[in-house]
C-alpha cells in the first residue's frame, strides 16, 4: 500500500471522529439536561393530627347507616345487581351450591353454615365469632369482602356504592320465607 492511500484512510478515520465528536457537543448544547435544585420528587405526608388528616377526613363522605339507606332501597334495583353474583351464587330455595353457597335466606343466617358446601378457614372462623349475617355485616362484607373476613376465598373486590349495597341487601332480604325485619332508619 503507498503512502498516499495511506494518508487518504487516516484523514477520512480523522474527518470522521471530529464530525462524531463535533456532533456530540452540538447536541450537547441544543438539548442541555437542566438539572432540579434537589433531586427526586418531593412527598409531602400529612403529620398525625394536623392538617392534612382533617382535610383527608373531609374528602372521605360520611355513610349513612345501613338502616337509613334500607329505608329508601329498591329490591328491584338490588336484583339487577346481581350479575355480579350469579357467576358464583345460587338464589332459589333448595338451589345447588356453586363457587359459593346459595343465597337464599341469608340475611339472619349463621355465617359458615350452609350444608354441604366447603367454606374457607377464614369464614369459618369469622361464622364462629359472629351470630348471624345481620345488615350491617352484610354491608360490611360487601363492602370490603377481604377486610371484613381476611383470607376468605370469595373472588369478589367489593361494592363501593353504598346505595348498591343497601338495594342489593334490600333484595336478598327477599329470599326467604320469612324475611328478618328491617332494622330502625335511626340505626
Amino acid at each position: 500500500m503507498n503512502s498516499a492511500k495511506l494518508n487518504t484512510i487516516a484523514g477520512a478515520v480523522l474527518f470522521v471522529l471530529l464530525v462524531t465528536m463535533g456532533l456530540g457537543m452540538l447536541s450537547d448544547i441544543i438539548f442541555a439536561p437542566s438539572e432540579p435544585e434537589k433531586p427526586g420528587y418531593e412527598i409531602v405526608v400529612a403529620e398525625a393530627g394536623g392538617e392534612g388528616e382533617a382535610e383527608a377526613a373531609a374528602e372521605e363522605p360520611q355513610v349513612e347507616p345501613i338502616g337509613v339507606r334500607l329505608a329508601s332501597a329498591s329490591a328491584e334495583d338490588g336484583e339487577k345487581l346481581l350479575r355480579a353474583c350469579a357467576s358464583c351464587h345460587a338464589f332459589e330455595k333448595g338451589g345447588p351450591n356453586k363457587v359459593g353457597p346459595v343465597l337464599w335466606g341469608i340475611v339472619g343466617r349463621h355465617p359458615g353454615s350452609v350444608d354441604g358446601f366447603r367454606y374457607s378457614g377464614a369464614m369459618q372462623e369469622y361464622g364462629e365469632s359472629t351470630e348471624a349475617w345481620a345488615y350491617e355485616n352484610l354491608d360490611a362484607f360487601l363492602a370490603a369482602p377481604k377486610q371484613v373476613v381476611s383470607g376468605t376465598s370469595m373472588g369478589y373486590a367489593g361494592m363501593r356504592k353504598p346505595e348498591d349495597r343497601a338495594n342489593l341487601i334490600a333484595y336478598l332480604r327477599t329470599l326467604s320465607d320469612d324475611p328478618v325485619p328491617l332494622p330502625d332508619a335511626a340505626q
